[in-house]
């Protein structure tokens, strides 16, 4: 999948993260460039 076909963000699993492992990292394409990401926060 291309960066341009996704518009609603990523949840990308971590290891090392503000919930440790298995945590997950949110990411958000930036607004005008779709090949740029943005990190939107943590989730557990």
């Amino acid at each position: 999948m291309r960066p341009e076909e996704i518009n609603d963000g990523v949840s990308l699993l971590t290891e090392l993260g503000q919930f440790g492992p298995d945590g997950r990292a949110l990411y958000d394409p930036r607004p005008g460039d779709p090949a740029r990401w943005d990190w939107g926060g943590g989730s557990p």
